[in-house]
């Protein structure tokens, strides 16, 4: 029998397109992000208790890849993670890409804050998400420690794969665009490499949007400079 996931809220974040998303959550613990429930899910009693864990599970869908039409009834058994240079299949059961049979994505959260009663009704601030602006959650499950950390794990294919973070060099009037409270997180997005892992040309100029703001940088070797910042135009 066919089930219909119920969209519980949506996040918020200041990532208004995928490029420069994290390729993980958690990987940038400087993000800030809300929570909002939907209407019919608004109620105080339904977020008891969770403000007495640190960090919590979100089940949401990759609903740009819903959009463009490349959901289950189209789905592919391999895919080539970008973590691999793009070049390398893998079954799509061992990797954590969006082009899946019901394009579901897991995320770990830090929960920073529970507000139960707001004009939007209940909201979460959480830390460390890897999500665009607007994305749907379809559930949250609070993070158990005793059975959800395995840290001595094998990660498969990822831990044949380095993982670096580079030197990022900006002048503090090009940082002046960006809000004071948002720069430890934009900056912590830069040091991760926001660009595709094949892609290495140093002249190249990259654009990245967040929080409002347009970041245009490059990257020469293990040094990203950040050559200029200007606020985005709102939609009328």
């Amino acid at each position: 029998m066919a089930y219909t996931l119920a969209q519980i809220a949506h996040i918020e974040t200041d990532f208004s397109e995928k490029f420069g998303i994290p390729r993980q959550s958690g990987l940038v613990e400087e993000l800030r992000a809300r929570i909002v429930f939907e209407p019919e899910f608004r109620s105080p009693d339904a977020v008891r208790g969770l403000d007495g864990y640190d960090y919590i599970w979100l089940v949401w869908q990759f609903s740009t890849v819903v959009q463009a039409g490349q959901d289950g009834t189209n789905w592919r058994p391999t895919v080539r993670p970008p973590r691999l240079g793009g070049n390398t299949r893998m079954g799509v059961f061992a990797t954590r890409s969006p082009f899946r049979p019901n394009a579901l994505g897991l995320s770990s959260v830090k929960l920073l804050k529970v507000e139960p009663n707001t004009p939007q009704g209940p909201v979460l601030t959480v830390g460390g998400a890897d999500l665009l602006d607007g994305t749907p959650i379809f559930d949250i499950k609070p993070y158990l420690p005793y059975v959800d950390a395995h840290p001595d794990a094998r990660g498969g294919f990822t831990d044949t794969t380095k993982f670096y973070t580079l030197q990022v060099q900006a002048e503090p009037e090009v940082l002046e665009q960006i809000p004071a409270d948002k720069r430890d997180a934009l900056l912590g997005v830069l040091r991760s490499d926001p660009r595709p892992s094949y892609q290495h040309d140093p002249e190249r100029l990259y654009g990245l949007s967040f929080g409002g703001v347009e970041v245009k940088f490059k990257v020469d070797g293990d040094v990203l400079t950040v050559v200029s910042t200007e606020k985005l135009k709102k939609n009328r």
